[in-house]
């Protein structure tokens, strides 16, 4: 089983920054988000291997995740063995690479992936969004599982004067659990999808649950993106063939807390992401505070 990670955007969000390093590299603490991404993506059970879907613009991102004997030998004979190992590290994931050197959409990225995945169900994990704790995709599986190989997105409630800016979900709860709330928003809630409607209007949204970046997919979704038209944008929408799987398949929800994930999409999200990585590294936070001197006490307290 694979995990796809769409990573061929010019990252404009991040000009000039982005101009000579792609954004998937830029460090959150002592790694690049993309690594973070990649060890999540190889969290569950059965997943053997992460095809990272590249521009051939951002040769960087190939070179990050290859072995670079002269550069670990320099560090070791400099005394800095672990740091050796850490770089080592990085190039012994089992990461490959595909191509999307056109900007056609998510679903025109996944589907540069047709060759890689094998005929096998397969993760999607955007690449500006990562779990800490690596258990989001483990336990879509699992619930992929229960409903004999489902596809399954991960879902998150948010506010209803939100939900205009995100892709919404409809459904219904047939996993809520003791205590859940009338809208089976609670987080571990599993949800039966019945249809995706793309930034509605807060009066017509079908629920408050977004889709949050994690997606489990059947490789049916691969033969319907082959044939998938343009849609928003004039770019192929991995969104109007997941709809068009739906009349086909069954597919799944997990509502996840929105918390459990970090953005690194924008440069406020980014920096956000290292402050709160920092504080929660028992190794970082004394001098990451000490960093800030005064500003600090706003992050404690």
């Amino acid at each position: 089983m694979k995990a796809l990670i769409p990573a061929a955007g010019l990252g404009t969000r991040f000009l000039p920054a982005t101009k000579c390093t792609p954004k998937e590299l830029l460090p959150v603490l002592d790694k690049p988000v993309i690594q973070y991404v990649v060890e999540e993506a190889l969290e569950p059970e059965g997943v053997d291997g992460v095809v990272i879907i590249n521009s051939h613009e951002k040769p960087q991102i190939e070179s990050y995740f290859s072995v670079d004997h002269a550069f670990e030998t320099m560090l070791r004979e400099r005394g800095k063995k672990e740091e050796a190992a850490r770089v080592h590290a990085a190039s012994t994931l089992p990461v490959s690479f595909v191509y999307q050197d056109e900007a056609r959409g998510l679903g025109h990225a996944v589907l540069q992936g047709a060759d890689e995945i094998d005929g096998e169900p397969f993760f999607v994990l955007l690449g500006d969004y990562f779990v800490p704790g690596r258990q989001m995709c483990v336990r879509m599986a699992e619930v992929s599982k229960a409903h004999g190989g489902a596809s399954v997105i991960a879902v998150a409630p948010v506010p209803e004067d939100q939900v205009s800016r995100y892709g919404i979900i409809a459904g219904e709860c047939v996993g809520c659990l003791p205590g859940t709330n009338a809208e089976g928003e609670q987080e571990g809630a599993v949800w039966k999808v019945t249809g995706l409607v793309e930034k509605p209007k807060p009066e017509e949204a079908p629920s408050h649950l977004f889709i949050v970046g994690r997606y489990l997919l059947s490789p049916r979704i691969m033969e319907l993106l082959a044939t998938q038209g343009p849609g928003a944008g004039n770019e192929i929408q991995l969104t109007d063939a997941m709809e068009r799987l739906l009349a086909e398949e069954e597919m799944y929800a997990l509502v996840v807390d929105p918390t459990e994930g970090c953005d690194t999409g924008t440069p406020a999200a980014w920096a956000a992401t290292n402050a709160r990585m920092a504080l929660d590294d028992p190794s970082q936070v004394d001098a990451f505070l000490e960093a800030l001197g005064e500003r600090g006490e706003r992050f404690v307290g």
